[in-house]
């Protein structure tokens, strides 16, 4: 592993196992990955695009067969996992579609991906409003005899499949049914086409912008690709024209957009809810956006006046193309030059670093294994097997980290493959892809990350970990398959390990001389974090109420551009620029449509259970066995705030939340400011 991707500089039997055997844990899993499967990920069909085709056809032929079995059983426990059965097989392949038309250098490959997803996604639809398919269900649930004697979990799922039913509008008359259906296909599309011009790179004639600032975006014949913000560019002027030419409105993005919140207001409305957020937020720690509001009106308040005194003490007049590079900017501030932290960051040595917390935390270790051909879709991805020391193998990490052509600039982890137990008994290993965009090493030289890249690989796998111990017996709530707001906790948690010293301090060393990071430069980096923290905590407050506003009442009173400018200046204080259309550029309202908050009550719960759990002792394993079997081990089988409750040992209210979030902001700013 180190050799792969250098900078570890760790003594012997310490690291990452590098072996092409992972220990016998009787799972023909095992035997599977490791025989003669040539495929994408190890799937037969897939060593070519058209695979894509075979892997949909033999889905869909399944799932009939899976429908005629429900439709035909006795209610009881085998009607839920006939449920389970027919949700995975649709979404080992639409789950794994999904992240190769994103992420697959071929283009072919990601068309027949893109045709696959829709595909599968219409199957869905129509599986959603299928009435047989749901009576069958709706005799398990009225049956109180056989609902008493199911298990929780059993009980829980059978409830949320039925769930699904409703929000898509089992209880309508055939018309209307289909209405449904059809509206849900359009809105799949349609953000499909927004996620892509999302990432489209904006051009812009060469002799508009001075010569001495050229260079610093691509070059295409007369124009330059503006691909991005440039918000870590030292220069004022290179961040203020990327601001103003990436975020320039499109007349076709914007029509996207507009049609996509009204599909999805028109969708909620036929299925009987207010707004598609009353609908977004059903089975979510929030519940309804009232109760979203009364916390983060209160949140607003208290952040708003520790922001105005900072920056009053800053003597600084922040623009809207600085306000992305905020936390760059504190850090030229007050001397935290990412380059002086780089050489103890090395991709080795910060993985090192997951491997030795998981160990102590989890009792679990990271595995580098050899992929065969046709497994993976470039050269430079890793897998990693991911090994209990009693339980034995877990799952696979697919580690897809560096940056190449047509590949997203965003970090995200996809699940692949789900976990559950199989009929023979056996269980169904987990798979995820983490992907994030890292630049390309120099020859021989390892890959060095900046702090903010480091805090990114720990955020993200906490995401797989997730996936990995949500041992579900269920794959329709394994792992992240839970309330949007509650899948968060576990990667900000993983935040706040990276961001103390006693972690840190077990694997930053300086890639060429072994040296540990100092003490004190860690302690700078994370109090320059809280300067800034208040700023971007408002921001994220704006982000959370203009998307709201978008998917609350429709017709919308305004345009999104005059919502935007509107909402800015009323919630985050900045000035609008002219001509820009930042929410063109919002790919979350496609993952995340009326549920952005969930980072802002993520990382509330994240905050309360770091400090009344690992805060003491980041290394407890006692804790650690407490997170995974209150927080982790359920995925979405269990109501998200009753495994708040678990770990917390009580039930916080909504001033603890806030509560939790204000306390996290920097207190002496003064001594800081003597400091530096």
């Amino acid at each position: 592993w180190c050799d792969s991707w250098g900078g570890c500089c760790a003594g012997p039997g310490t690291g990452l196992q590098s072996s092409l055997w992972i220990p016998s844990v009787g799972n023909s899993d095992v035997f599977l990955l490791f025989s003669a499967l040539q495929g994408l990920f190890g799937v037969p069909e897939l060593s070519c695009p058209e695979g894509f085709q075979e892997a949909q056809d033999k889905a869909l032929q399944d799932s009939e067969q899976l429908v005629q079995k429900a439709c035909s059983t006795p209610p009881g426990p085998e009607t839920v996992k006939i449920f389970d059965q027919l949700s995975d097989s649709l979404c080992r392949v639409a789950d794994l579609a999904d992240f190769v038309k994103v992420a697959h250098p071929d283009f072919a490959f990601r068309e027949a991906a893109e045709e696959a997803c829709r595909n599968i996604g219409t199957v869905v639809e129509k599986l959603n409003t299928d009435v047989e398919l749901c009576q069958s269900l709706r005799r398990l649930l009225g049956d109180e005899t056989v609902m008493s004697s199911l298990d929780p979990e059993t009980r829980r799922v059978a409830e949320l499949f039925m769930f699904d039913f409703e929000i898509s509008g089992i209880h309508l008359d055939e018309e209307k049914r289909k209405k449904a259906v059809d509206l849900n296909v359009r809105i799949l599309d349609l953000c499909n086409e927004f996620l892509i011009g999302t990432h489209i790179p904006n051009k812009i004639d060469k002799h508009v912008l001075p010569e001495h600032i050229r260079y610093n975006f691509t070059a295409e014949g007369n124009y330059l690709q503006v691909a991005g913000l440039h918000a870590d560019c030292p220069d004022d002027l290179v961040r203020e024209a990327a601001y103003k030419i990436f975020l320039h409105s499109n007349s076709q993005q914007l029509a996207r957009l507009e049609e996509l919140l009204a599909s999805r207001n028109s969708l909620a409305q036929l299925v009987g809810y207010d707004t598609f957020a009353h609908r977004a937020l059903q089975g979510t720690m929030a519940k309804t956006p009232g109760m979203r509001h009364v916390w983060k009106d209160m949140l607003r308040n208290q952040i708003t006046q520790k922001d105005f005194e900072m920056m009053t003490k800053m003597k600084m007049k922040l623009n809207p193309h600085n306000s992305v590079s905020y936390i760059s900017i504190c850090d030229c501030l007050y001397n935290i030059d990412p380059g002086l932290y780089c050489p103890f960051f090395s991709l080795g040595a910060c993985m090192e670093g997951l491997n030795s917390l998981f160990s102590q935390l989890l009792g679990i270790s990271l595995y580098a294994e050899q992929t065969k051909r046709g497994e993976i879709w470039s050269e430079d991805v890793r897998k990693l097997a991911v090994v209990h020391e009693t339980e034995g193998l877990l799952g696979y990490i697919y580690c897809d980290f560096f940056q190449r052509p047509d590949k997203p600039h965003q970090d995200c982890h996809f699940t692949v493959r789900g976990g559950r137990l199989k009929e023979n008994g056996e269980y169904q290993l987990p798979v995820v892809v983490l992907m994030l965009s890292l630049p390309n090493s120099a020859r021989g030289a390892p890959t060095l990350l900046s702090p903010g890249m480091m805090e990114n690989l720990f955020h993200e796998m906490g995401h797989a970990m997730h996936s990995m111990l949500g041992r579900t017996r269920y794959q329709h709530v394994t792992g992240t398959r839970c309330a949007t707001d509650f899948a968060e906790v576990p990667s900000i948690l993983m935040e706040y390990f990276a961001n103390d010293y006693r972690v840190v301090n077990q694997f930053a060393r300086h890639y060429k001389t072994g040296q540990p990071l100092p003490k004190n430069m860690v302690s700078r980096l994370c109090e320059s974090k809280k300067v800034c923290a208040a700023a971007d905590m408002q921001l994220q407050v704006f982000y959370a109420v203009l998307d709201q506003i978008y998917h609350g009442k429709h017709p919308l009173k305004k345009s999104t551009t005059e919502i935007l400018k509107e909402t800015q200046e009323k919630v985050y204080g900045l000035p609008y620029v002219h001509n820009t259309a930042w929410q063109l550029r919002f790919s979350h309202l496609v993952g995340y449509g009326a549920k952005y908050y969930s980072y802002l009550m993520s990382r509330a719960v994240a905050s309360m259970v770091w400090k009344q759990c690992f805060a003491q002792n980041p290394f407890d394993r006692a804790m650690g066995e407490r997170y995974r079997r209150e927080m982790l081990a359920h995925g979405g089988a269990k109501e998200p705030m009753l495994m708040v409750q678990g770990m917390l040992q009580k039930s916080p209210s909504v001033e603890d939340f806030v509560d939790a979030l204000v306390s996290d902001l920097d207190h002496d700013f003064e001594t800081f400011i003597m400091d530096s």
